[in-house]
């Protein structure tokens, strides 16, 4: 449902914002306005879809069974008391802005530039293969694998900071995510055991910096590179995008 909401209203968004007079057929293309108007558009796209993203995470990652039509029901369970009576306290999460804001920096201000600098007719219609020049595009790609190695940590860390709840107060149960008492009626998936590890909500983190060395303190490096290639994956695919 959240991820539902967040597309209809990017695209009524894109729609009544980005139309052109001058249509366009084929693929989707994102406006091209230069390197900070890009840069401009995605940070706002950031804004409006954060607090979507951040239930997604959460509907995922919570132990309660939600329902798919209660919707303040559900909502009472992945948000604290806090965040429902304050909602703008989600754009506050510690360092998830930051992080998410130099994921879009890293893509929109180095990986854009480069491709453009690189592989200028890449994404012109009617390309032939014999345009391509090898050694650009080795070099390119070689340059986007390597940057996975920043990417994959700032999408690890923004995940685990975007299912990490806002409170006003100390006094809340880690395994069902709500203040003690607040969510005791709401079945879970397992009464035996925890579909999923959460962090004590009484011991969170801080920050950007503090997420990244508790991870790598308490699970190891590695932890940061999960799914690195679900990163790898996107990465290339917007090459011929």
């Amino acid at each position: 449902m959240p991820t539902a909401v967040s597309t209809l209203i990017v695209s009524i968004i894109i729609v009544l914002a980005v139309d052109t007079d001058q249509p366009r057929h084929g693929k989707y293309r994102a406006p091209e306005t230069g390197i900070w108007g890009t840069l401009f558009y995605s940070l706002a796209m950031l804004v409006i879809s954060l607090p979507t993203s951040i239930l997604t995470y959460r509907a995922i990652t919570t132990p309660h069974k939600l329902s798919y039509f209660n919707l303040l029901r559900s909502l009472r369970v992945l948000l604290t008391p806090t965040e429902r009576g304050r909602p703008w306290i989600l754009y506050l999460t510690p360092g998830l802005m930051a992080a998410e804001t130099l994921h879009i920096c890293t893509v929109v201000l180095f990986l854009g530039p480069l491709r453009r600098l690189l592989l200028p007719g890449l994404s012109e219609p009617g390309l032939k293969t014999g345009d391509i020049s090898v050694v650009r595009l080795v070099i390119y790609l070689v340059i986007l694998c390597l940057s996975v190695l920043a990417l994959t940590p700032l999408e690890v860390i923004a995940t685990r900071l975007a299912i990490q709840r806002n409170h006003a107060l100390s006094e809340y149960n880690s395994v069902s995510q709500e203040v003690e008492g607040d969510a005791e009626e709401n079945a879970e998936y397992s009464g035996t055991e925890d579909v999923i590890g959460l962090r004590n909500e009484g011991d969170p983190y801080l920050g950007l910096v503090d997420c990244a060395k508790r991870i790598i303190d308490e699970e190891g490096l590695l932890t940061l590179y999960r799914a690195w290639w679900v990163t790898l994956l996107g990465g290339l695919g917007s090459v011929f995008a």
